[in-house]
């Protein structure tokens, strides 16, 4: 068995090499990720920054906690001033402030503290002195330098130092800083921004402990990290890497055995006059199935083996490029792990098993007669699946009800959950599979309407499609792949990013929109807004509400807070019962997806500091792509900030004249600007971008982008592949073409337009699937009351079918011109096929 396998590998290993690479580089992929995850599971803690050097940090309630489940707080509390006054008896107290700056040419993110903190980082100086007056600043980073003036928002300030992070903090490569800050005097930090949010003690955590109100929490060693401007940054960026590299894993897989079981099972039916001959002289059909697994496991271990290798190189490269994306943290590096490696190995390693089951019975079923064949056309046994024809159909069709019957299921129960990103990456697999298990039945129709070509070559395209019913299906398989999930991925985010467009569009009555640059808007600024003459201002803060759902479960929800009046005027909020001017500081707009609902209703919240309220429901709102949140007034948002304020010109007032004033207003007096000032048409087109990948979060492309790569680089392969085997499979055929009166260069045209062809019927079948995913989308969508249209990316689609087009036509034309190439000094009498049976001369 073993010498019969090797000789099988020796003699025909262009036939299984397409299956070794896309095993070796489906099993790459799989480590890579595998490393990756592990990596990051495995990830440690992201040690302090700030108050690396600080012995207790006391900090103000920043969770909320509801018996044993807790969410962090929108709003946290400062540190209450009793608290200060007894840890002062203490020991050193040193308060620490954080507030907003925007300044010109200055980073995004520009934050300033008291000076006295700077040394908990540590930060030293590295130029300068440190700041003494009001107008004075120490800056971190490159951005500036000694001595010059910054116009900021908070008036105008002369850099007099700089500073940069020593010890810890520079050995892990934050040079100048792990943040843009601006540090004032202490007395001028404090006029800024008066609520003392955390503080340093030197003393004992526990003396400090005993000292404190309830909530306040205290903070020593690695817990100092909680002090952090944002401590679950890392954490967070680290579980969507999960999701992400875990999604694209699993679509690595399918794609696998989808390609390598469509490979072997078209080699296995060009090998049916060599297993006949087997049967002929004695072999039993267990033994031809013995011999097709053991093939597939040989090419398995020796692709898997190769594919952790490439993949252990391949991981750091990785890891490179999402950390340079910003999608994980700087110091994220691979570790040292072993279980990747085995679950890539098996893994491909049972991708080759159960691509090869079907071949291998394909192969024990071979008859005796099958050696005297001479025609090519297939029989009972479907050629690409090694399927007889009511199997395959059979299959095609329970994953197709399955499709259907969970599709059902989940608008039925949770239309949301079709429009979340892992549902939409996985649910086309499924399509996928049961379309290519059904497409021969497909081929023989769809060949009928698309061939309309005159002539012979199209007499001769439509009979090879239908006589090689198989091999049309074989090669039009990896162009469904590439085409539904190119459709399906890239459709399902433009129709998203469209829905929610539609709804802010129809949410939006406002002719401006005015916008912070960095920090939230101040009362000034919005002060200024409302004496604006002719324009109806509408401030819109940003907070949370939390609530306990059934009992179980702590959800947060997001909330803005407006003044229902001027909301009214600026704003259309798709209410499917209640009033927005019904809105006052003892209720709430809520939405659907709460489990109580009803106007007129009390529901038990927390508010964004943690406040418990219970508020009566003014308003009900469908809960559409989820972007509906809640509504309440800024009473129940205490110390929310505004983020936008939406300006609605009245009646009979200059447009222009209310533009000009809007923009004077937000330039302040001497200070730099600090907002923009756009139309609302153009805020939608910002906010709610629908033209493509670029604007769609950076997980989220960078996990479509993997999965359609991968599908690519996967039909490249099966394409050229299945077509180099045809080629070689059909000499005689051409030969015989050849010996007809067909031209070389006929004959070649006549290969291109079946290649053709077959990439048009897989692209059709491709739509096919696309368009059944965007409709059960569409239809969650509709059921959650948004109508947007379905989004087709049209663009990518086109790139997709012509890139397999260009690899399909190349990977049949060139083997088909070597095979038609004149060959001198051959006896055509001597020719013989690979099989042995004699054939005349090409020429």
């Amino acid at each position: 068995m073993l010498t019969t396998t090797l000789h099988a590998l020796r003699t025909r290993w262009t036939t299984f090499a397409g299956s070794f690479v896309a095993l070796s580089l489906g099993v790459a992929v799989m480590t890579a990720m595998g490393l990756t995850l592990a990596s990051s599971l495995d990830a440690p803690e992201q040690p302090p920054e700030r108050f690396a050097a600080a012995p207790v940090v006391v900090q103000g309630q920043d969770t909320l906690r509801v018996g044993d489940r807790t969410q962090k707080l929108a709003q946290p509390r400062p540190v209450p001033a009793r608290t200060i006054a007894a840890l002062r008896t203490l020991g050193k107290v040193t308060e620490d402030r954080a507030f907003a700056v925007r300044a010109e040419r200055a980073p995004g993110g520009l934050v300033g503290h008291p000076w006295s903190t700077a040394a908990f980082a540590p930060y030293e100086l590295s130029a300068g002195r440190a700041p003494r007056a009001a107008d004075e600043v120490v800056a971190t980073g490159d951005w500036t330098a000694v001595g010059q003036k910054l116009r900021t928002d908070r008036g105008t300030v002369r850099v007099v130092g700089q500073a940069r992070v020593v010890g810890q903090a520079r050995a892990r490569g934050f040079g100048f800083g792990f943040e843009d800050a601006l540090f004032y005097p202490d007395a001028r930090a404090a006029a800024l921004s008066p609520p003392v949010m955390r503080l340093v003690v030197d003393a004992k955590a526990s003396e400090v402990r005993r000292l404190v109100a309830p909530g306040v929490r205290v903070l020593t060693g690695d817990e100092r990290r909680l002090a952090d401007a944002d401590p679950d940054r890392d954490a967070e960026a680290l579980t969507a890497l999960n999701a992400l590299f875990g999604t694209a894993g699993g679509v690595t897989a399918f794609v696998s055995v989808f390609v390598v079981a469509s490979t072997f099972a078209f080699a296995v039916a060009q090998r049916r006059r060599e297993f006949g001959l087997l049967r002929m002289v004695g072999a039993t059909p267990g033994r031809l199935r013995r011999m097709v697994v053991a093939e597939a496991l040989t090419v398995g271990a020796l692709a898997s083996a190769a594919g952790c290798a490439l993949g252990a190189y391949g991981a750091p490269h990785l890891v490179g490029l999402v950390v340079e994306s910003g999608l994980a943290p700087a110091w994220f590096a691979i570790g040292d792990h072993g279980w990747p490696y085995q679950l890539a190995f098996w893994t491909g390693l049972l991708a080759a098993l159960c691509g090869s089951i079907a071949a291998s019975w394909r192969a024990g079923r071979t008859s005796p007669t099958q050696a005297l064949r001479e025609a090519s056309a297939d029989s009972g046994v479907d050629r690409a699946s090694g399927m007889r024809p009511w199997g395959r159909l059979l299959c095609g069709t329970a994953l197709l009800i399955t499709a259907a019957v969970t599709l059902v299921l989940a608008l039925l129960t949770e239309p949301g959950d079709l429009l979340h990103r892992k549902t939409y990456i996985s649910r086309p697999m499924l399509l996928i599979t049961a379309v290519a298990l059904l497409s021969p039945v497909l081929v023989g129709p769809l060949t009928r309407l698309i061939v309309r070509l005159p002539g012979a070559i199209g007499l001769l395209v439509r009979e090879n499609a239908a006589a090689g019913v198989g091999r049309t299906a074989a090669v039009a398989a990896p162009v469904l792949l590439t085409v539904a999930l190119t459709g399906s991925l890239l459709g399902a985010t433009a129709t998203l990013n469209e829905a929610r467009a539609t709804e802010a569009r129809a949410r939006t009555a406002a002719d401006f929109v005015v916008t912070s640059t960095g920090a939230p808007l101040d009362a000034t600024t919005v002060r200024r807004l409302r004496e604006v003459p002719g324009a109806e201002v509408s401030p819109v803060a940003s907070s949370a509400v939390y609530v306990l759902e059934d009992g179980v479960a702590l959800i947060k929800s997001e909330a803005h807070a407006v003044d229902p009046h001027r909301l009214a005027a600026t704003a259309r909020l798709p209410l499917t019962d209640g009033r927005v001017t019904d809105l006052d500081d003892d209720s709430i707009i809520v939405n659907e997806e709460w489990s109580r609902h009803r106007v007129g209703e009390h529901v038990p919240v927390w508010l964004g500091d943690g406040t418990r309220r219970s508020l009566r429901i003014a308003g009900v709102m469908p809960v559409g792509t989820g972007d509906n949140g809640v509504y309440v007034t800024a009473a129940n948002a205490p110390v929310a900030v505004v983020e936008r304020v939406d300006v609605r010109v009245r009646e009979g007032a200059d447009r222009a004249g209310v533009s000009g004033a809007l923009r004077e207003a937000v330039g302040g007096r001497g200070h730099a600007a600090h907002a923009d000032v756009v139309t609302s048409d153009e805020w939608l087109r910002t906010a709610f971008p629908t033209t493509g990948l670029t604007d769609t979060d950076g997980t989220t492309r960078l996990g479509i982008l993997l999965v359609l790569g991968i599908a690519l680089l996967y039909t490249g392969i099966s394409l050229a592949n299945t077509q180099i085997m045809a080629a070689s499979d059909r000499a005689r055929e051409l030969t015989a073409l050849r010996l007809a009166g067909a031209t070389r260069t006929q004959v070649l045209r006549l290969v291109a337009a079946e290649a053709l062809t077959v990439v048009v019927i897989g692209a059709l079948l491709g739509l096919l699937v696309t368009t059944l995913n965007l409709l059960g989308m569409w239809s969650a969508l509709t059921l959650q009351s948004v109508w947007s249209p379905i989004q087709l990316p049209w663009a990518e689609l086109g790139t997709a079918i012509g890139a397999c087009a260009l690899l399909a036509v190349a990977s049949a034309v060139l083997p088909t011109a070597v095979a038609l190439r004149p060959r001198a000094k051959r006896n055509p009498a001597r020719s013989h096929d690979r099989t042995g049976s004699r054939q005349p001369s090409l020429n």
